[in-house]
């Protein structure tokens, strides 16, 4: 008989793409997807430690399902991702509703913990190649995909928890890779996204990710490139140049700076400076002068003071942004700035209110300086008006599309008619 698998997803892309991976290999053993838990023989949460209270959301999420688990007790509940690596057989104690625990490096064991084959609890960093171990990817549900090409961080940033969550940095083999690209292509996919902890470190024996994007570039059927996310330090030449030089990268570049005071960056320990920044953005504009640029803003992290917080808003200033992600300081255990005092809540509240207002105008702006132009679109779905189509332009906006005889998968020219804050209205050309 078939079993259902209900999968819940938290954060990142890189879950996403981990979360579609574990489908994958729960339906190598007769498990399909479903959409409620309580529809579910199987429930997995696909956790992130990144934002604020990971554990404390887990496991009131957990708390919920614990009806259903009394009502249905062959239900099998299980916890996947950064959370899971973090606390591991702890997660069990205080639940013990719960499983299964497996880390976001060992889900190819899926499949053997599920069946009893395997411990009910695997956060470990194992020397094969998970990729190695996981099935052929199935069916998309649309003409974009993820591809995770790098995985770990070596840069331990003193708020993150990803060195200890995903380990080192890990490239994948780009034979490999240009193979899945192919395949995906093949089924129906247009654009891919490279995905890594820290993308633009990826190493690939000697290539690097520009080399990647360019060979990625000659596959016949894959019209757009991106990648995410990326840290400053590894922006090379070559990376900046195929940004000028490759019309299938995408003029979007989300780009984290967090802050922009030297004094908190070195307490952070990003290891630049918001001069060496900036001057990092000039060089990728002169490339590539209608690139679209995204960061990530922490404010009030441990120690920052107004200066510190008015020298951040004078980089956005100074930058412009198409979008950003910012967000209130909050320690993780097991970092290095959780063990330092942090600030009154009302600062970081005052603080984040101040640099989303910012980011905001200039986001409105950004968006209404589109109005007139031409951009590609790539349709995902059909719009909610009829005879509309919803996609991304070239820069990552969405864009809905007046197009009676559009269909999913059309990659088209259109021309920009109208703004709002978070997407563009647009007739096909």
């Amino acid at each position: 008989m078939t079993k259902k698998l209900f999968i819940k997803t938290y954060g990142c892309q890189m879950n996403v793409y981990d979360s579609e991976r574990m489908a994958e290999a729960m339906g190598a053993e007769g498990y399909v997807m479903t959409d409620t838990a309580e529809d579910a023989d199987m429930v997995l949460l696909n956790t992130c430690h990144i934002r604020e209270k990971a554990s404390e959301k887990l496991y009131s999420d957990l708390g919920r399902l614990r009806p259903l688990k009394t009502a249905k007790p062959d239900l099998k509940i299980g916890v996947a991702g950064c959370v899971a690596q973090a606390e591991g057989p702890e997660i069990i104690r205080r639940m013990p509703l719960v499983d299964l625990v497996v880390g976001p490096q060992t889900y190819h064991r899926l499949p053997d913990m599920v069946a009893g084959r395997a411990p009910a609890v695997d956060t470990e960093f194992p020397t094969e190649d998970k990729f190695d171990h996981l099935p052929k990817r199935k069916a998309l549900r649309g003409p974009t995909a993820f591809l995770t090409v790098q995985e770990g961080c070596d840069k331990f940033c003193a708020f993150c928890v990803v060195p200890y969550t995903r380990g080192a940095e890990v490239s994948r083999d780009p034979q490999r890779l240009l193979t899945e690209a192919r395949d995906l292509v093949e089924r129906g996919v247009r654009e891919v996204t490279l995905l890594g902890q820290n993308v633009n470190a990826y190493h690939g024996g000697d290539w690097t990710l520009a080399q990647l994007v360019r060979e990625m570039a000659k596959i016949d059927g894959l019209e757009r490139i991106r990648y995410t996310t990326s840290h400053p330090n590894d922006m090379d030449d070559a990376l900046i140049a195929a940004h000028g030089e490759e019309p299938k990268l995408m003029p979007y570049l989300h780009l984290p700076v967090q802050s922009g005071s030297d004094r908190i960056l070195k307490a952070m320990n990003r290891k630049h400076t918001a001069e060496h920044y900036i001057r990092l953005i000039e060089r990728i504009r002169a490339a590539r002068p209608d690139l679209i640029l995204s960061s990530d803003f922490i404010v009030a992290f441990p120690g920052e003071t107004e200066a510190d917080h008015q020298a951040t808003l004078d980089l956005i200033r100074e930058v412009h942004y198409g979008s950003a992600f910012s967000f209130k300081y909050s320690a993780r255990p097991g970092t290095p700035a959780a063990e330092k005092p942090e600030l009154p809540a009302a600062v970081g509240d005052a603080r984040l209110q101040e640099l989303q207002a910012l980011i905001t105008q200039q986001q409105r702006a950004t968006q209404d300086a589109m109005v007139g132009r031409e951009v590609g679109v790539l349709y995902e779905k059909a719009g909610r008006l009829p005879g509309q189509m919803v996609g991304k332009s070239d820069h990552l906006h969405a864009v809905h599309v007046d197009d009676a005889n559009g269909t999913v998968g059309d990659l088209v020219r259109v021309r920009i008619t109208a703004a709002s804050t978070n997407s563009l209205a647009a007739v096909r050309l």
